[in-house]
């Protein structure tokens, strides 16, 4: 898709950091989050508008490939 011109974040759970990290993504947003919950916990829409909006930060401020960038924070149920 980037060498199409779309560009792409990819936000992925802590557990997944090594292997992300190995894959070469252009921008990696890691998540404090469990698996299949990526974004937060169901209905936490504070959360994962918090998600939304790093991605996308991301999006505009990565100057280089392969840039990552850990969310802070700790899962809450």
């Amino acid at each position: 898709m980037e060498a199409g011109g779309i560009p792409t974040v990819v936000i992925g759970v802590h557990a997944f950091r090594d292997r992300l990290a190995a894959m070469q993504l252009p921008r990696t947003l890691i998540t404090p989050h469990p698996m299949g919950r990526t974004l937060g916990a169901p209905k936490d829409d504070e959360t994962q508008k918090k998600v939304i909006l790093a991605a996308l930060d991301l999006l505009e401020t990565a100057k280089s490939p392969g840039k990552i960038i850990d969310l802070p924070g700790r899962y809450q149920i």
